[in-house]
Formats: C-alpha cells, structure tokens, sequence
C-alpha cells in the first residue's frame, strides 16, 4: 500500500469510529427528549433498527447502492453483485482505499438514518411493529436513494441518476440522510396520528442527556462530512471547517430568534440550532466558503426555528421535529448550494450568486422533489399495509402507562411516576420542550 493510500485509509477508519459515536449520540439526544415514561422504548427505536440494518446491508443492501446500476436506468444497484460482501475482503492491487472500509462507514449511515425516523413516531408506535417498518423502509427508500446519490459511474459500470445523469450536488449524501428521513417522518406520522394528548405533550426529561448526545453527533458529523470524498487532503479539511463553522452559526441564530420571539434562549434552543445546521451544510460542507458555511448556519437556523409550527398548523404529531429540523435543514442546504456555491471550493460548482446561473439550483430543485415523492409514498403505503395487518398504533392504556413498562417491562429511571402535562406555549417555542 502506498503512503497516499495508507494515510487515506487511516483517515477513514478514524471516521467510522466517529460516525459509528453517532448512534449513541441520536440516543441519547432523542432519549433525553422524550418523557422519561418512554426514554428505553426511544433508545431502542434507534438502536434496534440501527443493529437491523446490518443484515440488510450484508446481504444486499450494500450492492443495492453500489453495485452496477440494474439495466443501467441509475435506479438501483444489482443487490446480487456484493451479495454477503465475500468479495470484499480481499482488495484489489490499485483498488486504493479498503471496500470494508467503504461498506462500514455507508452502514452507519444507513443505520442512523433510519433511527432519524424514529423520532417522529416517538411516544405511540408498537416496537415490534417499527422493527418491522424499519427492515422494509430501508430496502424500498434508503437503497434506492443512496444508489441514486452515492454511486459514481466508474469503468464498466453505471451509477445513480442523481449524481450521474441529472449532475446534482451532495457532497456528503444530505439526500438519502436527512431529506429521505425527513420526508419519511412525514408520512409516517400522518398514518400513526396524533398522541392522546395532543397538542399537551409531556417536556423533555433530561436536558444533559439531549446537550450531551448533540456533542456526540456533533464530533461524529465531523468525520461524517470530511470523510464523504474518502481522502486526508484539503478537500476534507474544507468540509470540516466548514461544518463546524455551520454548527455555530446555527446554534446562535437559533438563540437570538428564539430569545427576540419567546424571550428566552434555552438549552434545547441551541441543540435545535445546531442540528438544523449540521443537516443543511451536510450536502454543502464542500461547496461553500466559510463564509457561506456560517451564512448556511443562520439560514438553517432561522429556517428551521420557523418550521417548527408547521406541525401544528397542519395538524401531524412529529413528535420530535424531524421534519422541521432534518427534512427543511436539508432542503435549505441543498438549494443553497445552487445561491451560494463557490468555484473555489472542492467541488467547483458556482451558484448564482458566483455567476453559475439557475441551471444548478434547477438541478438541486429536481433532486429534492424526486426523493420527497418516491420515499413519501412508499414510506405511506408500508405504514398503512403493516397497520391494517399487525397494527402499528400502542393502545390508548399502553399509552397512558408509559411504552417503557409497557413494550418493554423495563424502566429508565427508579421513580417512574406519571409527568405533570403542560399545554404548549407559543407556537414556535416549541418543540423540544413540549417532548
């Protein structure tokens, strides 16, 4: 192995380690945010259906995303191709950066990205019933999206349409994560319906588990976004900066909104602030200055503090906020890669404002709508089939009980005493206090 390709591959094994600290961290900031009735039922959504991908991956999933593209439509991989991933255990001589290696980090991102959803059924979906959910929503909406972004054509072979035919940008795979999660959330609270106390909800039990578990993804997003283009060099140092810078930004715009509309900026504010950042420079971390970094940051803050009502002005519980926080975030950074993207940058791509023109955004508009339409109907029709046949929705006495003692005959806590329900105060304020 030459110098260059150790480094490399020294730098992605380091990466994994912090995407993989990503799935404690989702835990802990989901299972900080609920009451403390449903904490272990929360953690083991995302946990559980992060331990479920694995056997999707191995057996298929993996060359569903990067296998050759069936029939050459870009759709999805051949999922014989890799099958039980044997021929990955031997590199190729001039192959450069190990396939496990490649195959462990894209498992993660699975992984987690089916924990995202999770959030949005928080408090009212039968567990057995998400496992279930989570093995068919990975195989019909994650492997086709992630093949559709993450495939390059390479000598012989055809990748996804996204990033091949159509051009859009995404450097660090915002589409398959955030939007497909987002979007899916959407549809699945739709079919499970509105908590029994809606809109009282219980607040978030445990402000340093949610603060904590923000700092653990934000240290795996950093691996997550500087490893998308798989080399130790200054395109990962760009997107490092960048996301970081971001991050930030977000958090504070975040704060001033909240503190100039609600008159307090809170704990839980600022985690808000800095995920709804992290998600929007996730496909722009190496399209962008540092100073767009931080303009993607306020944008996402300001944005995705807003879209927190929408829950409420439509009438869907998004328990969680993943729809205002992943699914906006990430349509916000997507199309600002189209306003704001430099010819300096990584990438190369200029946006409107760089004198790129509209042909960009155009691309990144089409990109969006695509994934929101196949991942929404699909992610619909799974729910509304598993729910007119093994019933998706806890009973009205389970609920009440708590998901914890009831799913799992377990308690987080020693003292599991019913919580004081508090109606919601302003609209905008929200969101994770009213988890």
């Amino acid at each position: 192995m030459d110098p260059t390709t150790a480094a490399n591959t020294a730098w992605l094994l380091t990466a994994i380690i912090a995407v993989i600290l990503m799935l404690p961290g989702l835990v802990l900031f989901y299972g900080g945010m609920v009451s403390r009735r449903t904490t272990t039922n929360m953690m083991m959504m995302v946990f559980g259906s992060f331990a479920l991908t694995a056997f999707v991956w191995v057996a298929f999933g993996y060359s569903a995303v990067f296998g050759d593209s069936v029939g050459g439509l870009g759709l999805i991989g051949n999922p014989l191709e890799s099958a039980g991933l044997g021929d990955l255990l031997v590199a190729q001589e001039g192959d450069g950066l190990p396939p496990l290696a490649l195959a462990t980090i894209h498992l993660g991102f699975a992984g987690l990205t089916i924990g995202i959803v999770a959030g949005a059924a928080a408090d009212r979906m039968r567990f057995g019933a998400w496992m279930a959910f989570a093995a068919v929503w990975v195989v019909l909406c994650y492997l086709p999206v992630a093949h559709w972004t993450f495939a390059f054509d390479g000598e012989g072979t055809q990748g996804g349409w996204l990033a091949n035919t159509l051009g859009a940008v995404d450097y660090a795979g915002s589409t398959p994560i955030h939007v497909n999660s987002g979007i899916a959330a959407l549809a699945l609270a739709i079919v499970l319906g509105r908590r029994r106390t809606w809109p009282v909800q219980p607040k978030a039990h445990s402000l340093p588990l949610v603060l904590a578990g923000v700092g653990l993804l934000l240290t795996g997003w950093l691996g997550f976004d500087g490893s998308a283009l798989g080399a130790a060099d200054n395109d990962a140092a760009v997107a490092i900066f960048n996301t970081l810078a971001a991050a930030c930004a977000g958090t504070c715009a975040w704060l001033v909104v909240e503190k100039l509309r609600d008159g307090h900026a809170t704990t839980l504010g600022a985690c808000s602030g800095a995920i709804a950042a992290l998600v929007a420079i996730t496909p722009s971390c190496g399209t962008v200055s540092p100073l767009g970094a931080l303009a993607v940051g306020v944008v996402a803050g300001v944005v995705c503090y807003f879209a927190v009502s929408l829950k409420r002005r439509f009438g869907y519980d998004d328990a969680l906020d993943v729809v205002a926080l992943h699914l906006v975030g990430g349509i916000a950074g997507a199309l600002l890669i189209g306003l704001i993207g430099h010819p300096d940058s990584p990438i190369g791509e200029a946006g409107l404002l760089y004198g790129g023109g509209v042909a960009l955004l155009g691309k990144q508009a089409v990109a969006l709508l695509a994934t929101c339409a196949w991942t929404f109907t699909l992610t619909y029709l799974v729910a509304t089939v598993l729910d007119k046949t093994i019933g998706i929705r806890v009973t009205d006495e389970q609920e009440r009980e708590g998901l914890d003692r009831a799913l799992h005959a377990e308690n987080a806590y020693e003292d599991t005493g019913e919580l004081a329900h508090q109606p919601r105060g302003h609209a905008e304020q929200q969101h994770y206090l009213e988890v």
